[in-house]
Formats: structure tokens, C-alpha cells, sequence
């Protein structure tokens, strides 16, 4: 099987951004979503964003058109949040976003009525009706093919990193699971999603395909889903890993992270430099300790197997690619990352609001809809929970 990969500007953007749908009132998820894609298909027809529905009717994806900076496509996702809230508020129901909604429960889900979704439910069954689940998808342009690869496999090296900085999911159906990230570990269960395999180059990519294709596992490319994969349609590399982020800023941040690093990858290679790797064990046991720990995670950083905080790690990495965020024009979303370090990730400003509030999720859920449209300062919504 041959698959084109696109022609796309080298370290261009794109952003996609899942959002729960709640009601107002009690917090539980509304099954809103076609009555918003509906009213807002003809009106946002020819705007840079896109606004579609998901697996669930309870979700909203919103998309940036394809921006050279950060900051071009953070402003596209503002302004297909607002377009959504013309149309959510007159409902009663509020955007939040989070790995996993609190306390809500599979059954009481509706499915899209599309056949790629009906498809996927009959297939994998109790764990495809589990995918409560909300993520980001940072898209990076890459304008040579034969960098896919090299730069996917050193990126895995950072899928810890940014696994913590945007883990959101410390409930799931009213739990406290103990982790950070449950959404992480939930979603591998699905057959074609998880951690990428190591290959080596595209031509390998395309033996991989032919295999699943050939055996009926997928229809096609579209139906990886990687925790990082090759996105053949658009010329990109995709991140998938991270749980949704709860905050604009913080998506953001993310968003500048994995530009920066594929820039930077892009660069060694062009030096003819080997990009830096670990053994497959050590990218899977990082990624269970920053689904279990988050930012409090030590994890594996050299083949060598070199043990250190992710928070040590990470601060180092602001420090030595400052100079290519100032290229990028990215260095206040950029600074951002430091930001969710001295603040703490969403996950932890979740269990902090469930503490204070004797372990009422309801109160979780309203923090994220508060924090959602105001920012992650934990202060304010804390003081919030008093009124």
C-alpha cells in the first residue's frame, strides 16, 4: 500500500480541542452536541475553525484552521468557543473540559448516529462504550516524510511529559482512581490505540497498514490511534497522548511544547544527528508512572535509564529550547509550561476542590466549568467554592 504523505509547511500548527457538554445546573453531561453542529454548521461554513460532533452526544470537537504560530491557531479555538456559547447558553449547558467527567456514568451515554461510531461500538464492545473520554490532538507540520519517523520515536521519549502537564482525569464514574491520567489507560484499550510501534521509516508504515487492512483490523490510516502517529491527509505529525486540557492557556502551553520539540528534532536531523531514543519497555513504564503520578512522576530519560523528576526534566527543557520558542514566536505560550508546574496540573486542582468540598464531584465539575471560562488559578476557585 502507498500512502502520500501531504506537502504542509515545516512546523505549521493545528489544534483540535474536545469538549464536554453539561448542564448548568446539576453538572451532569447534556446530550447536546447535534443541536449545536446543527445550528452552527451554515453559519461557521467559511471560518477557519470547524466545529463537529464525536462518538458521543455529548461532545463537541472544536478544530483550528492551520496556523504558523500558536498563538494564529489559540485564536481560532477562541473564536469557535464562542460561537458554540451562542448557542449552549440560550440551552442552559456549559463547556468544560477534563480527561474524564467526574462522576459520570457509560449507560447514561447516547452514541452519534454515525456507522463509523455504530461500527467501533459493535467491534470492542464494554470498553468502546467506556470511551468517556476528552483529549487534545496538537498537529505539527513536517516537510520531509523521511522525518516522520525519526522524530515520532524521539518524541516518545517526552510522551511522559506531556502525559503529566495535561493529565485531567484523577475520577472516573464517580471514583477517585488514585492516578492521574485514567484516561490514558483506558483508552489503549481500544485495539488500534496505545503506544506507537517503534518503526524505523514510512515504508514500514506502509507494510503496517497493508497488514491491518489486509486482516480487517482498519479501513485505513485514519483508524490509527496512536498516542502519537503520522497524519498522511494533512503532512503532519499528531500528539494524542494528553488528556483534554481544562484551561485555554494550558492548551496553549501543551500546544508550544510539541511544536518545540518537533521543531528541534527537525533541526538535529537536518545536522545529521541520530535522534535520541529509549528501549519500547521504558517508553511503556513512562507512561504508566505519568498516568499514575503526573507531575510527581520520576521517569526513565536515556537508554541508559537515568532516573529523574519530570518536573526537574521538564524545567530543564524550558531552559535549553528557549531559543527555538523565540523562532517559533511561541515564547509566552511556551512560559506557559512553567506556569502549570508552580500551579499544578489539572488533576491536582481537581483533587484539591473535591478535598475541600468533603468529596461532592459535583463541586469538581462546577470548578471546571468556572475554571474553563476564567483560567487555572486554583485562588479564585477556591474562594469560589465558598460563596
Amino acid at each position: 500500500m502507498t500512502v502520500p504523505f501531504a506537502t504542509s509547511a515545516r512546523s505549521s500548527l493545528g489544534l483540535e480541542w474536545e469538549l464536554m457538554l453539561a448542564d448548568g445546573e446539576t453538572g451532569d453531561l447534556a446530550p447536546r452536541a447535534p443541536e449545536v453542529t446543527d445550528a452552527l454548521e451554515e453559519v461557521t461554513a467559511l471560518e477557519r475553525y470547524t466545529i463537529t460532533g464525536e462518538l458521543l452526544t455529548n461532545t463537541v470537537e472544536v478544530t483550528s484552521g492551520i496556523g504558523d504560530t500558536v498563538a494564529a491557531a489559540v485564536d481560532d479555538i477562541a473564536d469557535a468557543i464562542a460561537a458554540v456559547r451562542t448557542v449552549t447558553t440560550p440551552l442552559g449547558a456549559e463547556l468544560l473540559c477534563a480527561g474524564s467527567h467526574p462522576f459520570a456514568q457509560w449507560y447514561d451515554q447516547q452514541v452519534t448516529d454515525k456507522t463509523r461510531y455504530h461500527k467501533l461500538i459493535e467491534r470492542t464492545q464494554w470498553w468502546g462504550r467506556n470511551m468517556m473520554i476528552w483529549g487534545i490532538h496538537v498537529h505539527v507540520g513536517v516537510e520531509d516524510v523521511n522525518k516522520v519517523f525519526p522524530i515520532i520515536n524521539a518524541l516518545a521519549v517526552y510522551l511522559p511529559h506531556l502525559q503529566a502537564l495535561s493529565a485531567s482525569s484523577p475520577f472516573w464514574a464517580g471514583e477517585r482512581t488514585g492516578y492521574a491520567s485514567n484516561r490514558s489507560l483506558v483508552f489503549q484499550q481500544l485495539p488500534t490505540a496505545g503506544l506507537p510501534w517503534p518503526l524505523e521509516n514510512w515504508s514500514q508504515f506502509e507494510s503496517y497498514l497493508d497488514d491491518m487492512v489486509g486482516t480487517g483490523v482498519m479501513e485505513d490510516s485514519t483508524e490509527v490511534r496512536w498516542d502519537i502517529r503520522p497524519a498522511p491527509r494533512w503532512g503532519t505529525i499528531e500528539v494524542r497522548a494528553c488528556d483534554g486540557m481544562s484551561t485555554l492557556p494550558e492548551l496553549a502551553a501543551v500546544a508550544s511544547l510539541v511544536q518545540v520539540l518537533v521543531e528541534h528534532f527537525s533541526r538535529e536531523l537536518d545536522e545529521g544527528r541520530t535522534l535520541p531514543t529509549i528501549q519500547p519497555w521504558f517508553v511503556r513504564e513512562n507512561k504508566w508512572r505519568a498516568a499514575r503520578y503526573g507531575l510527581e512522576a520520576r521517569i526513565i530519560v536515556d537508554s541508559h535509564g537515568r532516573q529523574v523528576p519530570v518536573r526537574e526534566h521538564l524545567a530543564e527543557l524550558l531552559e535549553r529550547h528557549v531559543d527555538i520558542a523565540a523562532d517559533l514566536k511561541c515564547t509566552r505560550e511556551f512560559q506557559g509550561v512553567g506556569t502549570i508546574l508552580s500551579q499544578g496540573a489539572s488533576y491536582a486542582r481537581q483533587l484539591t476542590v473535591a478535598d475541600a468540598a468533603d468529596g461532592d464531584l459535583r463541586e469538581v465539575v462546577m470548578h471546571l466549568i468556572r475554571e474553563f471560562r476564567a483560567g487555572p488559578t486554583l485562588r479564585e476557585h477556591l474562594a469560589a467554592l465558598g460563596h
